[in-house]
């Protein structure tokens, strides 16, 4: 990876709540150098679908910008997204398609459609006790439900991962995850997603980021990767080479954790060894992706 691949480094913190602005998204970018990230459109409530309009049309040349959400579902445990459904899809952008096409009538790019579909929900883990009885690893009841090789990879390095395939409590990432490839599905021949598509030698490109991986890269451990506190968010900043953000007071985890995960991203990006993990095969790119940074 030549040092001028990319100029920017962007990092979206997610969220996948009904409604249709959400004070859960954050975006931040930064350049090349040391200048600390700025927010964009700082102090504005975005929408999922202001987030896709931005990355379509407003998205700086050769950005390198990290969404914190799970492109996939698990697939290699079992050898299929949606085991013995015979309309499983065969690969991750098989899969945006069918998100978002059974999605077509939610608003907000929200995703009830899919996870409500009788074929499609005995997967999922849902509030009010309703547990699918393909939910777990095993295809038996109980457990964090399956997960993908990067969510694998995530825990040997000290992280905690929950699987997308779970839809309750507030670590939850799968709705998040799911209205997120309905994004991705929309940016189809706009923006490269790796690993899902291959690196392309210039131009933007998206991957999905694990906010933790930059705390932890920063000096943070996993238990403490929220940053709540300007100086601390100062603090960890420095420790990826970055100047100050320069917020006094209390600060929410969805700026801080876009802010240090562009930061992170402008340190990362150059690293040969975080575009070629040792569990990222071509099948696993196809139908799983993977987290950049993740080893």
């Amino acid at each position: 990876m030549r040092p001028d691949r990319f100029r920017h480094f962007a990092a979206i913190d997610w969220s996948g709540a009904a409604g249709e602005r959400h004070a859960g998204i954050a975006v931040a970018i930064c350049s090349a150098g040391d200048q600390a990230p700025e927010l964009v459109r700082a102090g504005h409530r975005w929408s999922r679908a202001e987030v896709l309009d931005w990355l379509a049309g407003a998205l700086p040349r050769d950005t390198l910008v990290g969404m914190d959400l799970g492109i996939s579902l698990a697939f290699a445990d079992r050898g299929a997204f949606l085991p013995g459904w015979a309309e499983s899809p065969a690969d991750a952008r098989a899969l945006w398609a069918l998100v978002d096409a059974t999605c077509a009538d939610d608003p907000h790019l929200g995703v009830s459609s899919f996870v409500d579909h009788p074929a499609i929900a005995p997967h999922f883990r849902r509030h009010g006790g309703r547990e699918g009885a393909h939910f777990a690893d095993n295809g038996t009841r109980g457990g964090r439900g399956r997960f993908r090789v990067t969510e694998r990879a995530q825990e040997a390095m000290g992280c905690k991962p929950y699987s997308n395939f779970n839809l309750v409590g507030a670590a939850q990432v799968g709705k998040s995850s799911l209205s997120g490839m309905r994004v991705l599905h929309r940016l189809a021949g706009r923006l490269p997603v790796w690993p899902v598509d291959p690196l392309p030698a210039h131009g933007s490109v998206a991957c999905e980021i694990y906010t933790t991986i930059a705390a932890m890269a920063a000096g943070r451990t996993a238990q403490r990767s929220k940053i709540r506190d300007g100086g601390e968010l100062d603090v960890a900043l420095a420790a990826l080479g970055s100047r100050a953000f320069g917020h006094m007071g209390a600060i929410d985890d969805h700026r801080s954790d876009a802010i240090l995960t562009s930061a992170w991203l402008r340190t990362a990006a150059h690293d040969p060894g975080l575009w070629k993990p040792a569990g990222l095969t071509e099948e696993i790119a196809r139908t799983e992706g993977w987290t950049f940074g993740a080893r």
